[in-house]
C-alpha cells in the first residue's frame, strides 16, 4: 500500500523560506506523477507544483512565480518543496500527492494517494 508522510512545516515570518519533505512508501512503478498541493482555510485544495518521478520534468502553479522549488530523491523515496519568500497568503496545509498518468496533472482528483499534510503558518 502506498503511504506518504509530509514532514517539515511550522510557523515562520513573511520573506522567510521552509524545505518540505515527503516520505513515500510503496510506491508502484505506475505512480509516476508526483504532486504538492495546498488548502488555505474556508478554500478549496489548489495545485502547487508537480514532477515526474522518471525523468523529473516540473511544472508549476502560476502563484509560485519561481518562489517554489519541487524536487526528489529517487534513491530516498522521497519528495520535496523548497518554498521560499513565503508569504501570509502561503498559510496553508500542504499535501503530497502521487498518481497514475502522465503529465501534467493539475487537478486533485487526478491523484490517487495522499499524505495527512503539513502545517505552514506565515505570520507578518
Amino acid at each position: 500500500q502506498v503511504q506518504l508522510v509530509e514532514s517539515g512545516g511550522g510557523l515562520v515570518q513573511a520573506g522567510g523560506s521552509l524545505r518540505l519533505s515527503c516520505a513515500i512508501s510503496g510506491r508502484t512503478f505506475s505512480m509516476n506523477n508526483m504532486g504538492w498541493f495546498r488548502q488555505a482555510p474556508g478554500k478549496e485544495r489548489e495545485f502547487v507544483a508537480g514532477i515526474a518521478w522518471i525523468g523529473g520534468n516540473t511544472y508549476y502553479a502560476d502563484f509560485t512565480k519561481g518562489r517554489f522549488t519541487i524536487s526528489r530523491d529517487n534513491a530516498k523515496n522521497s519528495l520535496y518543496l523548497q518554498v521560499n519568500s513565503l508569504k501570509p497568503d502561503d498559510t496553508a496545509v500542504y499535501y503530497c500527492a502521487t498518481g497514475p498518468g502522465g503529465l501534467p496533472r493539475r487537478q486533485a482528483d487526478e491523484y490517487r494517494y495522499w499524505g495527512q499534510g503539513t502545517q505552514v503558518t506565515v505570520s507578518s
